[in-house]
């Protein structure tokens, strides 16, 4: 769908936390790095625009992305913009990593206070920059409905521009098959936010 509408689709990969011994800064670093490349690479590699880089995510992915969204691009080079990334669409993530450490995944993913602190998005608003908009189905367990809830609120008084959909009778495993779907919730978000000319 993004293709046929003009637009550069780059789909990074990050292994799984097992491989990390239960870290996830591993993976933050990963996709961190993932978007450098794909700045620093955009124009000669695939005819792309730079400066135009915009973000989607959903489940982990909706969590990586937003701390994606509060990564100060200066410690990795005084050469990247503030603003790198220009929009998000976060569909079904954890933005506080709190609650979810009290969950089953304390089993194989190591919390500490410091990656809490640190990974959790809704903790660190002042970094992000650019326009938001949050996602989650109706049909969704009520953790996935209430952090959406929270982190929208939250960015709202932070004054950041940001939206909130909800996919009515959607759960957590047919929601983001709308992103595939120029007429469908996240599709037709995700290409309002990117503005294509043409």
């Amino acid at each position: 769908m993004f293709v046929r509408a003009g637009v550069h689709y780059v789909v990074p990969d990050f292994s799984p936390v097992q491989e990390f011994d239960g870290h996830l800064e591993p993976m933050v670093d990963q996709l961190r790095k993932a978007l450098i490349w794909i700045y620093d690479n955009a124009k000669t590699e695939f005819g792309a625009d730079p400066t135009r880089i915009y973000l989607s995510g959903f489940s982990s992915g909706g969590h990586l992305a937003s701390v994606l969204l509060i990564t100060d691009w200066a410690l990795y080079s005084e050469e990247l913009p503030v603003d790198l990334i220009k929009g998000a669409v976060l569909c079904s993530g954890m933005y506080d990593l709190l609650p979810v450490s009290l969950s089953a995944r304390r089993e194989y993913v190591n919390f500490t206070p410091e990656t809490i602190e640190a990974l959790s998005a809704i903790r660190h608003l002042d970094q992000i920059t650019c326009p938001v908009v949050i996602a989650y189905g109706t049909e969704e367990t009520p953790e996935f409905k209430r952090q959406a809830i929270q982190y929208h609120e939250m960015l709202q008084r932070s004054g950041v521009d940001v939206a909130l959909l909800v996919g009515e009778n959607y759960n957590h495993f047919e929601i983001i098959e709308t992103l595939a779907n120029p007429y469908g919730l996240l599709g037709r978000a995700a290409l309002e936010q990117i503005q294509l000319d043409h």
